[in-house]
């Protein structure tokens, strides 16, 4: 298969960073909506001439943490030599390079949240597979475990023994079928939700936008949102998982201290979820820097009048994009 050098083009546009086409089409539509140029840059395939400098414009990175299920195992790492020449040029990036080894390793995710006192699940990392079943039996069963690199419910299994894990930690190693990309599998403990939900909250531009409730009572880890992402259901499981919690607000607490948390981390755009149990607790446990939207989710709040959370990221890039205007005249 050949390259290319990466397309531009003359107006001022937004640059669309991504590895999976299935995840664009409800942000062209909006932004098209919006009479915004977009031109996506599709890894892998592609190359950068290093002697030239990136085109004027915006960039929005939509590079995920799963990518290397979908096409190539580097991904992870095309992508942050795009980021590094984009940053080392001064260009705008939503979600630049910084945020992206966020996207890629949940460890960083929970050490930002538990530095700024979140409540978190505990979570050991382990580097290989051999110490696995070692590393669980400090924790009380049940348990779970979860890829580093994650995304797509990655490696997120639940066991309710050691005896279990020890039977199944050969799937972690290498060549194994639950084989992290980056050797790092997680243990963590199990937070039982008080009811059979969790909660996603979205931020765009670093503000609060809604809150999704999110049904696990099948059991299911695979909480990804977008239609790409849905199976069949049974005819017994429900229509739809995806519901917006409006008792979730900008004045809840939580939400003003993870808008806090964002702004700290240079986080443009981002789905950050957690747990509420039946003592009390608000358990963040990951962020979500390539976030995508529920359909039914997202043509409920156009029927009621409301902004859809694509819809509110085309008015963002376009502020973007005015204010890069405004400074290079």
């Amino acid at each position: 298969m050949s390259t290319q050098l990466l397309p531009v083009t003359d107006v001022p546009a937004v640059y669309i960073i991504h590895d999976n086409p299935e995840w664009i089409a409800p942000f062209a539509q909006a932004l098209d909506r919006s009479d915004i140029p977009f031109v996506e840059w599709l890894l892998p395939e592609v190359s950068i001439d290093l002697t030239t400098e990136p085109p004027q414009g915006l960039f929005w990175s939509r590079l995920s943490a799963s990518a290397h299920t979908r096409t190539d195992p580097h991904v992870k790492d095309y992508g942050r030599a795009v980021l590094a020449w984009l940053q080392t040029a001064g260009r705008t990036v939503i979600n630049g390079a910084d945020v992206y080894e966020l996207e890629v390793s949940k460890i960083r995710q929970n050490r930002e949240l538990a530095m700024r006192d979140f409540d978190t699940p505990r979570t050991s990392a382990v580097f290989g597979s051999a110490a696995l079943s070692t590393a669980a039996r400090d924790f009380v069963p049940p348990f779970i475990t979860k890829h580093n690199q994650g995304g797509k419910g990655l490696g997120v299994r639940l066991f309710e023994s050691h005896a279990e894990l020890d039977a199944a930690a050969s799937d972690f190693a290498v060549g194994g079928a639950n084989e992290p990309i980056d050797g790092i599998t997680l243990v963590q403990e199990y937070v039982r939700p008080a009811q059979p939900f969790v909660t996603r909250a979205e931020f765009i531009g670093g503000r609060f936008h809604y809150a999704v409730r999110v049904d696990v009572s099948d059991g299911s880890f695979e909480l990804c949102p977008a239609e790409a992402c849905e199976v069949p259901s049974a005819p017994a499981a429900p229509l739809d998982p995806f519901s917006v919690r409006e008792d979730i607000t900008a004045r809840t607490p939580l939400i003003g201290r993870l808008e806090m948390l964002l702004t700290e981390l240079h986080i443009d755009i981002a789905g950050i979820e957690f747990i509420e149990t039946a003592d009390g607790r608000q358990v963040v446990y990951d962020i979500n820097t390539n976030t995508n939207y529920n359909p039914s989710v997202e043509d409920g709040e156009r029927t009621t009048g409301r902004t859809a959370a694509a819809d509110r990221i085309a008015e963002y890039i376009a502020a973007e994009i005015a204010a890069i205007s405004v400074s290079h005249t």
